[in-house]
């Protein structure tokens, strides 16, 4: 009896081994989690958590939940929230309040800022007329509602906002007006961007890959330093590079001049637009196509080709038939990298692209830099996450995950 009760009980022992293997994996888990999970949750907590005007305005807040929202609040809710502006005040938490509820509503940060200024115990016959006498926008129902709005602790505005979606006062969930509109073209123009430079490696890398697979050993081993020589090379030397040969009186442009392809007047735009994006990150991202086809084709026996042809397969036939489907491990693994990289990048078209050539990664660079708008830039990332879990299954589903090779 006692021996089952030990053996029972060693299931849940590690023997020494074990406890050793735990112990090597300990440091590579808790540097996951200290550099990719916590910064990940992070992120999407302040996505969807804003507790800024909820902390200062708890009173109003409270008052405004039985608010009927049709009509200017009653006295009291005018007097509480000229009471905790001025506390806000004292507690120099008043710009964030003021920063956060001008997102709801633009122009209310003055109307926010002001009032707290101004706004006395005595002043006035009662609140309401006192703060409608330091602005008139307190005599305006869409003001209170912006307060409410932004007081939500837990909320899906940034989602909605990246999405160019409002909530208006009466619940309903609407478009943003046609000028505010900036979130969803932008993503959309990232995703099409991310494709054509996609396809634009897969069509470049795969000639270049079947040549080192099927070149003598030496020769493949100095185009393949030719291909990584990218990596070896600074992100912004290359970029600079790149604007030198494709500004208006650069290296290539002056070239065409000399060879009489176009007149000097007629130059070619091809930088600070979507040309100089596309070809300076397919010129950063090609390795990441040419390695993972490199990896499969040289596994693959060139007899397979021969095989065919003594069949009666043309080339076309047996390189669609025969050789290209054993490519396609390195074919989904090549353009998941690529697409996965470029929808994150940043640098790049933030030096090359211009006002046109900007992506979605550039706007929350702008959001964490600029604005500070932590909350937009983590929601706009959230999903971009979700997108890129969403093609991951996507790929687990049409290849399989485990047939994607890297080397």
């Amino acid at each position: 009896m006692s021996s089952n009760r030990q053996a029972e009980a060693g299931t849940f022992i590690l023997s020494g081994p074990q406890l050793r293997a735990v112990g090597l994996v300990l440091p590579l888990v808790a540097f996951i989690g200290l550099t990719f999970v916590a910064p990940l949750a992070t992120m999407l907590s302040r996505s969807v958590y804003d507790p800024v005007v909820a902390d200062a305005l708890p009173e109003t807040l409270g008052l405004l939940q039985d608010w009927d929202g049709v009509h200017v609040p009653p006295e009291p809710a005018f007097e509480t929230i000229a009471r905790e502006l001025r506390k806000a005040r004292q507690e120099r938490t008043l710009g964030r309040v003021a920063t956060r509820i001008n997102r709801v509503h633009g122009g209310l940060r003055s109307v926010i800022t002001r009032t707290a200024r101004r706004v006395r115990e005595a002043e006035g016959p009662s609140w309401r007329g006192a703060l409608v006498g330091i602005h008139a926008a307190w005599d305006d129902v869409q003001t209170w509602h912006a307060i409410r709005y932004a007081g939500e602790r837990f909320t899906a505005r940034h989602y909605l906002h990246a999405l160019d979606l409002e909530r208006r006062s009466d619940g309903r969930i609407a478009p943003r007006p046609d000028e505010y509109r900036v979130y969803l073209s932008l993503l959309w123009r990232t995703l099409v961007v991310s494709l054509s430079l996609t396809g634009l490696c897969l069509l470049l890398g795969y000639p270049v890959a079947y040549l080192i697979a099927h070149a003598p050993p030496q020769r493949a081993n100095l185009l393949l330093l030719l291909v990584l020589v990218p990596f070896w090379t600074s992100l912004l030397v290359r970029t600079t590079a790149w604007i030198v040969l494709l500004q208006t009186q650069g290296v290539i442009n002056s070239m065409l001049v000399a060879l009489g392809l176009i007149a000097d007047d007629s130059r070619l735009a091809m930088i600070y637009n979507m040309t100089g994006t596309m070809v300076a990150m397919t010129h950063v991202l090609l390795p990441f196509m040419v390695l993972p086809l490199y990896a499969v084709m040289r596994t693959i026996p060139q007899l397979h080709m021969s095989a065919a042809a003594s069949l009666g397969a043309s080339t076309i036939q047996a390189f669609w038939r025969v050789y290209w489907p054993q490519t396609l491990p390195g074919v989904g693994a090549g353009s998941l990298l690529v697409f996965i990289l470029a929808i994150g990048y940043y640098i790049t078209p933030a030096l090359v692209g211009g006002r046109s050539g900007q992506l979605i990664s550039n706007m929350i660079a702008y959001h964490m830099q600029t604005s500070l708008n932590w909350g937009l830039a983590a929601a706009i990332g959230g999903l971009l996450l979700a997108f890129v879990l969403v093609l991951y299954l996507v790929y687990d589903r049409l290849v399989g995950i485990e047939r994607m090779k890297l080397g």
